[in-house]
């Protein structure tokens, strides 16, 4: 990055519409300028370490978000530990050895608000302020709205936590999804006619409100039209929460040890105990019915 970079900064901590206006314009600007386009993020959440009761869980993982920066063109993603020493650092400590000097930034595109710094101290105008003195400019981009409603984060998680992620993906951009591996689970679903596959619970994407979702699952570059379910199965005895996927007209489909990506779509209804397999069968062919017509698949 000899000539010069222009950088873009934040959390990026669910690559939604705003994000992706944010690193959009700093992929345009770079290009007019013949300059490199960096991403510069973060290995967590600034709360995982300063308020660590209060720290959510991510909407992405680090894959998702890696490969959601990268599909929007730009050409390199850097990504800081946060630790203390970056906490404790101050503003003009963070242009002048991260900005000037390792990125060589000549264009800065923050989200309206950006605070940097030891304790958020930094403000635009501060940033304004040494980009004058050590020659970069600085691009502030105001709030995406969609609909009147401003795009968050945090705005985006609790239409997950009720289970509304069909506006969940519009202000996203994109569908929701979790990736994982799939484990062998009890294979409760094979005895009753519905073989599920049950991911890891170490996979990368927010869960929503417990529940069934019309959704498409993808593996190996095929996508097949998928009834999830995420819950505790209480129907045969609580087991912890766990995302389990029923490939629709699929039944020979061998996932296991496989990394699959699940998108979700629509919900179809609440999580609840049922009082015997015969009423649980007759739920799961009304769902998927439901499925049927949402995905429109025969």
């Amino acid at each position: 990055m000899a000539e010069g970079s222009v950088v873009t900064i934040g959390k990026f901590d669910g690559v939604h519409l705003g994000h992706q206006e944010i690193i959009g314009t700093a992929v345009t600007t770079a290009k007019n300028l013949k300059l490199s386009s960096v991403a510069l993020t973060f290995d967590r959440h600034p709360d995982a370490l300063l308020n660590p009761e209060q720290c959510k869980l991510p909407l992405i993982g680090f894959e998702q978000k890696s490969s959601l920066i990268s599909a929007l063109g730009i050409d390199a993603m850097v990504t800081l530990e946060f630790d203390q020493a970056l906490a404790n650092m101050a503003p003009e400590e963070f242009v002048v050895n991260i900005l000037v000097a390792k990125l060589k930034a000549k264009v800065v595109v923050v989200g309206v608000g950006f605070r940097f710094g030891s304790k958020g101290s930094g403000t635009v105008e501060t940033l304004r302020d040494l980009g004058t003195n050590h020659g970069f400019e600085v691009i502030e981009l105001e709030s995406v709205s969609i609909d009147g409603e401003v795009v968050s984060t945090t705005r985006i998680r609790d239409l997950l936590d009720r289970g509304e992620v069909s506006l969940a993906n519009r202000l996203l951009g994109r569908r929701h999804s979790s990736i994982g591996v799939i484990e062998h689970g009890l294979k409760i679903g094979r005895t009753i006619g519905f073989p599920t596959a049950n991911m890891s619970r170490e996979s990368n994407g927010y869960l929503p409100l417990d529940g069934v979702y019309a959704g498409w699952l993808k593996v190996n570059s095929k996508t097949y039209p998928t009834a999830i379910s995420i819950g505790i199965n209480e129907t045969f005895g609580a087991v912890p929460r766990v995302l389990e996927a029923f490939v629709i007209d699929q039944a020979d489909l061998d996932l296991y040890d496989k990394i699959v990506e699940v998108e979700y779509v629509e919900f179809i209804r609440p999580a609840r105990k049922f009082d015997g397999v015969e009423s649980l069968v007759a739920e799961i062919r009304l769902d998927i019915e439901k499925i049927r017509k949402i995905l429109e698949i025969n």
